[in-house]
């Protein structure tokens, strides 16, 4: 499960060393961290990271399809959580060492910078191709973090970008070796902890109120 640790001014959470699927008891892991997070007084950056194959899978299809009765609920925690982060008032940096799909992209995007392996692992938005509309929410997050170009691309052609195309079409900040995706991601994070928390979560917040808005909903179309 998801767990927060601390090294000097940047938090790292890890996200785990399987699929990181958002199970309920994930998200509500993730969020037990954000909270820790969020009380650590002074200079402070987070950086999310992962071991093994993925980054993160995305939703747990299997879980849901095993809980139909909670279907919006689940889908409730899950546009919450991207806006938390979205909007946290620090700076968040992901590193992607491995796949990132389908809502552990979208993850992804409510992060400030992203760091990714350049030799291996895609980040993909695998929507098209499994028959999974994108929620307005959703589409409001990847339109407000990606260019219109590399929106529409990602969004209707299920694109499986390596590390150095996610880099040219501006998805992630930095493809750089696999031994160095996360200390590029702690070093940026470092330079960046001593931003004053409440001057960036209002310039977050203001930046993104459309999308923030439609993640916040308690009752969303989906």
């Amino acid at each position: 499960m998801p767990l927060l640790e601390r090294h000097d001014e940047v938090l790292v959470l890890e996200l785990g060393d399987g699929e990181n699927r958002f199970h309920p008891d994930w998200i509500a892991s993730v969020n037990t961290a954000l909270d820790e997070a969020e009380q650590v007084q002074g200079s402070r950056a987070l950086v999310t990271a992962a071991t093994g194959k993925f980054y993160s899978n995305g939703l747990d299809l299997e879980w849901l399809m095993a809980n139909p009765d909670r279907h919006r609920e689940y889908v409730v925690s899950v546009h919450h959580l991207f806006a938390r982060l979205l909007a946290l008032p620090m700076p968040t940096v992901a590193a992607l060492q491995g796949h990132t799909f389908a809502a552990g992209a979208m993850f992804s995007l409510a992060h400030d910078l992203r760091v990714m392996r350049a030799d291996r692992g895609y980040w993909c938005l695998p929507e098209a191709d499994i028959d999974i509309p994108f929620t307005p929410a959703m589409s409001a997050l990847i339109q407000a973090r990606l260019t219109p170009r590399t929106a529409h691309e990602a969004m209707v052609t299920a694109r499986r970008y390596g590390g150095h195309d996610a880099a040219t079409a501006g998805i992630v900040d930095h493809a750089v070796d696999e031994d160095a995706v996360r200390s590029t991601a702690v070093e940026l994070a470092r330079s960046l902890a001593a931003k004053d928390a409440a001057t960036l979560g209002t310039i977050k917040s203001r930046m993104y109120a459309p999308a923030l808005e439609l993640l916040r909903q308690d009752d969303p179309v989906i």
